[in-house]
């Protein structure tokens, strides 16, 4: 009390920013140097996450994620997850399994590898010159589940974060961004290329197919940073490879370009792989103030169409989404701009498509961050998670695909979360 009567610091402007979105920077490709996909392991309220999401040749997707949760002064949980979903015979597989002895790096690795007594995921330089890197996870996650993957990515399609340097892909909370309250960074391969096995039940499993990685901080308590989520993962094998990603927040209203009360900012970062090579890259801030124009040179945006109560979450589920992308080519030598979009109906709840699950958070988080941590204050966090089949509506220039001027329907597979906080 006493240091803040003769504290020399200025006063801060109640209506000054306290929200710095990665998406208002004006270079949006920032090329990933080796340190953006290391591993910090940060202490306070910080959880790290390192995600494959995978489509493999039968549809059936697989994920694997690595959840590193610290919580103040105790010492951090760290869980593998994995889920396998089948969508010709609706089967789920899911495991998480809070993993022991921990380490990065693994001796002789940098720290972009890492491994445990559960799991080993090692980063290093690959022989195929068209895939100039890889991961590999060996995972033995239960007496009847082992993964074993390697995932590479192409060398037309560089890892980006938004924004260029150190900084780049960072959204800051608080007033000064050099001393931030909070923050949130996401890091993406936007295209990956996956080989292995998995054995389930002593019966082997070809794993091949394409997906992505995003490596993903929260310098924050959840429940502070944001009351929305959307994730979109679109990936064909069509004209030489194609992927659409998306990952959305929408924060409280504590937060905004205005101070506490001028929140519900929608920050929203994706990209586009076309031709098997990076094409777009996108990011758009939805301001509480502002509505966002019907076309902008920019778009990078999810909607909820028709939302209906859900009685099981008490949400309002949509039942169907909508992901819109633009912007201008990042290939040399390729004038124009570029327009994509697609259409998922999701169903109703008493009538779900392509409904996977809807994950009750609280039920899966490790129970030290559950009692330790009241951080869901009184709600009851909810993840819906879809698959289907989708056509990805595209426009652009034939340099980039022949045709795309006047419009593609490509063929592929979406995987998308709605992930409901408050």
């Amino acid at each position: 009390m006493f240091s803040s009567l003769f504290s020399t610091a200025p006063p801060v402007d109640p209506k000054a920013p306290n929200l710095f979105p990665v998406s208002e920077k004006s270079d949006l490709l920032g090329e990933l140097e080796a340190k953006d996909l290391e591993w910090t392991c940060a202490g306070g309220f910080v959880t790290e996450t390192q995600i494959f999401y995978h489509f493999l040749q039968d549809g059936t997707m697989l994920m694997c994620q690595v959840i590193h949760s610290s919580i103040g002064l105790w010492y951090p949980t760290i869980q593998f997850t994995c889920k396998i979903y089948n969508p010709t015979t609706k089967e789920t597989t899911w495991r998480s399994v809070n993993v022991t002895n921990f380490v990065t790096p693994p001796p002789g690795l940098d720290k972009r590898s890492s491994k445990a007594d559960q799991f080993s995921i090692t980063y290093k330089p690959s022989s195929d010159g068209s895939h100039p890197e890889m991961y590999t996870i060996r995972a033995n996650l239960s007496d009847d589940l082992q993964v074993s993957l390697d995932v590479s990515r192409p060398s037309a399609v560089p890892g980006f974060k938004i924004g260029k340097g150190p900084k780049g892909g960072f959204s800051y909370f608080g007033s000064d961004q050099q001393k931030p309250d909070g923050y949130v960074v996401h890091r993406f391969w936007p295209r990956t290329k996956a080989s292995g096995h998995i054995i389930h039940n002593g019966r082997a499993i070809t794993a091949e197919g394409h997906g992505m990685l995003v490596h993903a901080i929260q310098g924050m308590r959840p429940n502070l940073i944001a009351s929305r989520w959307n994730f979109a993962n679109f990936q064909s094998d069509a004209y030489g490879g194609v992927s659409a990603i998306q990952m959305e927040f929408k924060t409280l209203d504590t937060h905004g370009r205005h101070g506490a009360g001028s929140g519900g900012v929608t920050v929203n970062v994706g990209s586009l792989v076309l031709g098997g090579k990076l094409a777009v890259v996108t990011a758009e801030t939805g301001w509480s103030d502002e509505a966002q124009p019907e076309k902008a040179a920019v778009m990078s945006r999810a909607h909820h169409l028709n939302p209906v109560h859900d009685p099981d979450t008490g949400y309002m589920q949509p039942t169907a989404v909508e992901f819109r992308w633009a912007g201008s080519p990042l290939l040399q030598g390729v004038e124009g701009s570029v327009d994509a979009s697609l259409h998922l109906d999701v169903g109703s709840p008493s009538s779900p498509k392509g409904l996977i699950e809807k994950v009750d958070v609280l039920a899966e988080i490790p129970y030290v961050i559950k009692t330790m941590v009241n951080y869901v204050a009184g709600t009851k966090p909810y993840i819906y998670q879809w698959q289907d089949k989708v056509k990805l509506a595209v426009r652009g220039p034939d340099a980039i695909i022949p045709g795309l001027s006047e419009g593609l329907e490509i063929e592929g597979v979406i995987y998308t979360e709605a992930s409901f906080i408050s």
